[in-house]
């Protein structure tokens, strides 16, 4: 028998949320946006993502927040670059890695809008990697971090190492999101105000570039930037409705993410820093 959801429909993991509870999501500014990395180590940092001696692997590099440099593929002194950081989409609609999961180990949250990883259910059969066409999910080939003594002052308390054999992915700092709770709770409150709970890298992110919050909240920062001209979603013709949009006032980058109308497209070239290799083919190899 299915279980129930808590709004008495048998919960698939498959539905959309609903604007009866919090969605969130987030915004990231590409005009804004410096390259500078600091969401990547925010984000490793703040949720235990082990980080190996050698890097050079690409295959098997792990970096739930990706940062990808892109350039309209002009001659100097028409070159125009930028860069494109991408966690994790937390599709609102059929989320593809949910669709394929035999484990149920992922599933999209009702109440938050969060498309959640369970490892402990997780068999590492990848069905969920190979499906999610954004490239936000990574297997975990080595074992987690060595509990030597002093480890325990460098991680973080609330996010478990993960195993060797597992995907793991961007949580938008779910445990964040359950410490903000419990100090609501203990204050008496059942509302979250905007800015309590933010992922680790909206923090760091020296540019602010990147907005996080309730996209069911009208008066939400985040709500009324996604209705901005220059708002677009990473391959939103897909129809996964993705929570994270983008805003950027150059064109040629609103094309790049398979945002453009039949007709529209102009080849562009494009570099990401984990492949180092250069493409002029548009969609999803890219990403």
């Amino acid at each position: 028998m299915k279980k129930s959801n808590d709004h008495g429909k048998p919960e698939t993991g498959h539905e959309s949320t609903n604007g009866s509870g919090q969605k969130y999501g987030m915004v990231i500014d590409l005009d804004k946006c410096t390259g500078c990395g600091t969401c990547m180590v925010a984000c490793a940092a703040e949720n235990n993502v082990s980080v190996r001696a050698d890097q050079s692997d690409k295959e098997r590099v792990i970096t739930w927040m990706r940062l990808y440099k892109i350039s309209n593929g002009k001659k100097f002194p028409h070159t125009e670059v930028s860069y494109f950081p991408r966690p994790c989409m937390h599709c609102d609609h059929h989320p593809p890695c949910v669709s394929v999961c035999v484990a149920t180990a992922t599933k999209l949250d009702f109440n938050t809008g969060i498309v959640s990883q369970i490892y402990t259910r997780c068999i590492g059969c990848r069905y969920c990697q190979a499906a999610c066409p954004y490239g936000a999910r990574y297997f975990n080939w080595w074992d987690s971090f060595p509990q030597d003594k002093g480890m325990d002052r460098y991680l973080t308390p609330e996010v478990s190492p993960r195993m060797r054999g597992v995907v793991e992915k961007c949580t938008f700092c779910h445990h964040r999101l359950m410490r903000a709770k419990n100090q609501a709770y203990a204050e008496d409150r059942r509302e979250l105000e905007e800015g309590e709970y933010i992922t680790a890298c909206t923090e760091a992110c020296p540019a602010q570039a990147i907005t996080f919050g309730d996209l069911n909240k009208p008066d939400h920062k985040v709500s009324q930037l996604i209705k901005h001209p220059y708002a677009f979603r990473l391959l939103d013709r897909l129809g996964t409705e993705p929570k994270v949009y983008y805003l950027s006032s150059r064109d040629w980058v609103r094309k790049l993410a398979d945002n453009f109308l039949p007709g529209e497209y102009e080849p562009v070239v494009n570099r990401t820093w984990a492949e180092d290799e250069w493409s002029t083919k548009p969609g999803r190899d890219e990403f």
